[in-house]
Order: structure tokens, then sequence, then C-alpha cells
């Protein structure tokens, strides 16, 4: 099998779109489309903020990953995350997962970052050990997020 990248490009943010729709409605998550586009042309216009790859396995897409720029002192400075991972449900099992993780630690490197951190839900073990077995390590910490306007949330 022929896995390749393809990174997004303004004429495919509806494509982009339909994938995120796919991974939210898998992952219970709510999807504001109104927030995601801006994100999406956000990142196709700076480069410096990390990007989003299309995962294609023999022609055609299988899944998508977004990796973006962060800042940490516990880093040393600037590090990675893996803010969405998702292989569609029918290309899982044949190693396209494992094969794109080291493809997002190959573009955290050449993003010249110290550390690719993600998230992950406690009641996905699934999950947690298919990142534990990439290197990932789970920290005794919750992640919390506070929206600065009113109409986030």
């Amino acid at each position: 099998m022929t896995v390749d990248y393809q990174r997004l490009t303004r004429d495919r943010i509806p494509e982009a779109l339909a994938m995120m729709r796919r991974f939210y409605t898998e992952e219970r998550l709510e999807l504001h489309e109104d927030r995601a586009r801006p994100g999406l042309e956000e990142l196709i216009a700076g480069a410096d903020r990390g990007g989003w790859w299309f995962i294609v396995a023999d022609g055609k897409v299988a899944g998508y990953f977004v990796l973006t720029v962060s800042f940490s002192l516990e880093f040393g400075g600037r590090f990675a995350l893996l803010d969405e991972f998702f292989v569609l449900a029918e290309s899982r099992g044949g190693g396209i997962g494992t094969q794109s993780l080291e493809r997002v630690r190959d573009e955290a490197a050449r993003m010249g970052v110290t550390a690719i951190r993600l998230e992950v839900d406690r009641s996905n073990t699934r999950l947690q050990v298919f990142y534990a077995r990439s290197g990932f390590v789970a920290h005794d910490r919750d992640l919390m997020s506070k929206w600065l306007s009113k109409d986030r949330g």
C-alpha cells in the first residue's frame, strides 16, 4: 500500500470540512463550521502556524491530521499540538495510522519543535494504547479551556 500526504489547499476546504464532520460524529463532538472554516483558512495562509494534511492511501483519502505550533516553558519553547488525527474506520488496521504518526513526527521535526502533544478521551483506551505504542506518554493532568467570547463554547 502506498500512503501519501497532501497539504490542504483552499479549493479542498469543503472536503476537509466533510472529513471533520465524520471525525466529530465518531468522537461525539460538536463541529462548528463557522469556527472551523476560518481556522482552516488561517492554516493555509500561515505555514508557521502548522498545517492540515490529507492521508491518502492508494490514491484515496483515508484520513487527515492537523499539526499546530504552540509555546510552553515546560517544553522549552515551541511544541507541536496534534490537534486532530483521524483515519477512516474502513482504512484502519493496515498500518496507515502508525505510518501517519511517523509523518506527524517528521513534520513536527521540520517545524523545529521540541515535542508533540495531543489529547485523547479518557474513555478511549484503544487510542490511548495506539498513541502509547508510538511513544506518547499520558500525564496525570486534565486539559481545561475558557472561551474569551460569549458566543463560544
